[in-house]
C-alpha cells in the first residue's frame, strides 16, 4: 500500500511540476498554473518570510500611521475636503464593527491634537521620517517579493514618495467627492428614478468600491518594486488580492462581532490587539496580491523545490555564455540593448541567477551596466578582445573567496596532474575564439587558409 502511495505521488508529482507552462497546450497550462501557484502560495507562506515582513510593517505602521494621516489632513485642509477623513477611515475600519467607530474616533483625536508647530525643526523632520520609512518598508518589501536588490536612486524615491505623500490623498479623496457629489445633483436624482436604470446605478454603486479597491492594488504593484512590472500582471494581482480583501472584510466582521469574550478578558485593550490583527491581516492581503503578480509574470519561479532556484555550473556557463552572445550581438547589429527583464524572458531562467552571472562578467570587467531605466547592457571592451575561454573562466570562479580559492586548497599528487589537464584542455579548446567570433563568424575568405582552432582539432582528430 505503501508504495502504491509512493508511485501515486510521483506521478501527481510529476503531472504538476513536469516542464514549462510555456511548452504546454493552453488547456494544460490553464488547469496546471494555479496548481503551482497556489503550492508555491502556501509554501512561501509556510517559509515566514511574508509574514514576518508584514509584521513589520504593522509595527511601522503604528508608528507612521498618525503622521501620515496628519500630513494627509493638512493636505486636505488647503483643498477644503479634510472633513472626509474620518469617512475613508471607517470604511477600513468597518469590519470592526462598534469597536471601529470607536478606533476611527482615536485616530482623529489624536490628529486634531498634533501641533506641528509645537514640534520644532527636530521633531518635524522625525514626523517626515517615520512616513517615508513606512513607504520605503513597502518598496523592501515588493522588491524582496520581486527578487530586485537595488533600491531606487535617491533622487526617483524623494519624488516618488513626495508623489505619494502630496498628490495620493488629494487624488483619492477627488474621486471618492467627485462620485458623490454627480450622485447627489438633481439631474442624476431624477434618472435614478427611472426604472431599470435606477437598480442598475444602485448594483453599481455596491461594485464601484470593489473596483476601487481593485484599481488602488493594481496600482501600488505596478509602481512599487523598483522593477518594470507588466499592466496584465498587476492587474491579475489586484483583482485576486481585493477579492481575498473583500472576503477578509466579511470574515473579520463575523470574528469581531462574536469576540465579546476576548473584550472580558482584555478589557479596553481588545480593541488595540483587533486593530493590530486587521492591520498585519491587511498587509499580508498587500504582500500576497504582489506575490500572484509576480508569479504571473515569472512563470519560471513555480518551482516544487523551497527556496531560490539556483543554476548549477554547467548551466551558469551555458546563460553566460548566451546572454554575452546576446548582449554581443544587438550591439554589432546596433540592435536595442537588452534589459535584464529582456535576458530573463528571453533565456527563461530565474531573473536573480541571471544577475549573478552578469554581475560576475561585470566584476571581470566584460560587461558595463549603462545608468539608463531601465539599465542595459553592454561590452565593455571590443568584441575580438573579449576571448571564450575568459568569459567562461569568470563565470567558473565567481563568487571564489581568498580562503576558499583553488590555491588555498591544495590537492594531492595524484589528483593535480587530472585538475592540470583538465584545465589545459579548457584552454586548448577555446584559445583564439572570442565574442567576435560568435556575432559576426569569419567567412572562409576571410578566414584564408586558416581554420578555426576547434575545427582543426578535430580534423586532425578525424
Amino acid at each position: 500500500m505503501d508504495k502504491r502511495a509512493a508511485l501515486l505521488s510521483a506521478a501527481l508529482n510529476a503531472a504538476i511540476w513536469n516542464g514549462q507552462l510555456s511548452a504546454m497546450p493552453r488547456w494544460k497550462a490553464a488547469l496546471i498554473g494555479p496548481i503551482r501557484l497556489l503550492f508555491v502560495l502556501a509554501r512561501d507562506l509556510a517559509h515566514g518570510q511574508l509574514t514576518l515582513r508584514a509584521m513589520g510593517l504593522v509595527y511601522t505602521t503604528l508608528l507612521s500611521l498618525v503622521p501620515l494621516l496628519a500630513l494627509s489632513f493638512s493636505v486636505l485642509k488647503a483643498f477644503g475636503v479634510y472633513n472626509q477623513i474620518d469617512t475613508l477611515l471607517f470604511g477600513f475600519l468597518a469590519p470592526l464593527g462598534e469597536k471601529g467607530t470607536e478606533v476611527t474616533g482615536w485616530i482623529i483625536r489624536f490628529i486634531e491634537n498634533l501641533n506641528v508647530g509645537v514640534l520644532g525643526s527636530i521633531g518635524l523632520a522625525l514626523l517626515i521620517y517615520t512616513v517615508v520609512s513606512l513607504i520605503q518598508k513597502i518598496e523592501e518589501s515588493f522588491n524582496f517579493i520581486w527578487h530586485v536588490s537595488q533600491m531606487r536612486s535617491l533622487a526617483r524615491r524623494f519624488s516618488g514618495y513626495l508623489s505619494v505623500l502630496l498628490i495620493g490623498p488629494v487624488l483619492v479623496f477627488a474621486a471618492v467627492g467627485i462620485a458623490s457629489g454627480i450622485m447627489t445633483t438633481t439631474p442624476a436624482q431624477q434618472l435614478l428614478a427611472v426604472e431599470p436604470i435606477g437598480g442598475v446605478v444602485y448594483a453599481a454603486t455596491k461594485t464601484i468600491p470593489f473596483l476601487m479597491v481593485i484599481g488602488i492594488f493594481t496600482f501600488i504593484y505596478i509602481f512599487g518594486p523598483n522593477t518594470k512590472v507588466q499592466k496584465g500582471a498587476a492587474l491579475v494581482g489586484g483583482a485576486l488580492a481585493g477579492a481575498l480583501w473583500q472576503a477578509a472584510g466579511w470574515i473579520f466582521a463575523e470574528f469581531a462581532a462574536r469576540s465579546t469574550q476576548y473584550a472580558a478578558i482584555y478589557s479596553s485593550f481588545a480593541i488595540v490587539l483587533l486593530f493590530l490583527i486587521w492591520v498585519y491581516v491587511n498587509w499580508l492581503i498587500l504582500l500576497l496580491g504582489a506575490s500572484i503578480a509576480f508569479y504571473r509574470q515569472h512563470p519560471e519561479y513555480l518551482i516544487l523545490r523551497s527556496g531560490e532556484p539556483r543554476l548549477s555550473n554547467r548551466m551558469r556557463e551555458r546563460v553566460g555564455l548566451m546572454a554575452m552572445y546576446l548582449i554581443g550581438k544587438a550591439y554589432h547589429d546596433g540592435a536595442p540593448r537588452w534589459t535584464i527583464t529582456a535576458l530573463t524572458r528571453r533565456l527563461g531562467v530565474p531573473m536573480h541567477a541571471l544577475e549573478i552571472v552578469l554581475r560576475a562578467m561585470r566584476h571581470r570587467l566584460l560587461l558595463i551596466q549603462t545608468g539608463d531605466d531601465p539599465p542595459t547592457y553592454l561590452p565593455a571592451r571590443d568584441l575580438e578582445t573579449i576571448g571564450l575561454s575568459e568569459l567562461l573562466d569568470a563565470v567558473r570562479t565567481a563568487g571564489e573567496e581568498p580562503c576558499l580559492s583553488p590555491d588555498s586548497l591544495p590537492a594531492p599528487k595524484e589528483i593535480e596532474p587530472i585538475l592540470r589537464r583538465v584545465d589545459q584542455a579548457f584552454d586548448e579548446c577555446l584559445r583564439g575564439l572570442s565574442i567576435k567570433d560568435l556575432v559576426a563568424p569569419r567567412s572562409p575568405d576571410d578566414a584564408g587558409t586558416r581554420s578555426p582552432p576547434v575545427l582543426a582539432r578535430r580534423e586532425t582528430r578525424l
